[in-house]
């Protein structure tokens, strides 16, 4: 039987910063409230929780490697929402807002989870943001907790 290492959802004593965009944060603000709500339902205490705001996505991987950095936060949660527009400028923000974040994931040793919504139009923001297709900022903590456990226990099992 092979050794399964996997993390869990329980978050008693780990420290998240959550790096949020100001842009659309009608739809912005829900995806840092349903993340807040997820890690204390799931034991973070809120003074654990330190929340960045920055101007838009594209500055979001700049505070994620600051706050990587630190040192003091056992994951970071990446938060924003970019909605098209009738230019490409939708494009060249989102893809270097994924870029860039997943280039932080890579450079630091702890876990940075995505959690910017690339939405068609408005409908799709409401839906993603806290209706019918859930809160993908809920969604984004949770992996975030998940892998803070899971590189815990890599390093306690290796």
């Amino acid at each position: 039987m092979p050794n399964i290492v996997e993390g869990n959802l329980v978050a008693v004593g780990k420290r998240f910063a959550i790096v949020a965009a100001r842009w659309n944060d009608i739809f912005s603000d829900k995806l840092v409230s349903g993340a807040c709500d997820a890690l204390v339902r799931h034991g973070v205490d809120d003074d654990d929780i330190t929340i960045f705001r920055c101007p838009g996505c594209f500055e979001l991987p700049q505070v994620a490697a600051r706050a990587a950095e630190s040192g003091k936060y056992d994951a970071i949660i990446c938060l924003g929402v970019l909605i098209r527009g009738g230019t490409p400028h939708f494009d060249y923000i989102a893809s270097q807002a994924t870029r860039g974040i997943g280039t932080v994931a890579q450079d630091y040793p702890i876990p940075v989870s995505y959690g910017v919504l690339t939405c068609d139009n408005l409908e799709q923001a409401i839906e993603r943001s806290g209706s019918k297709a859930g809160n993908k900022g809920v969604e984004a903590a949770l992996a975030a907790l998940e892998m803070a456990n899971l590189f815990e226990q890599m390093e306690t099992s290796e």
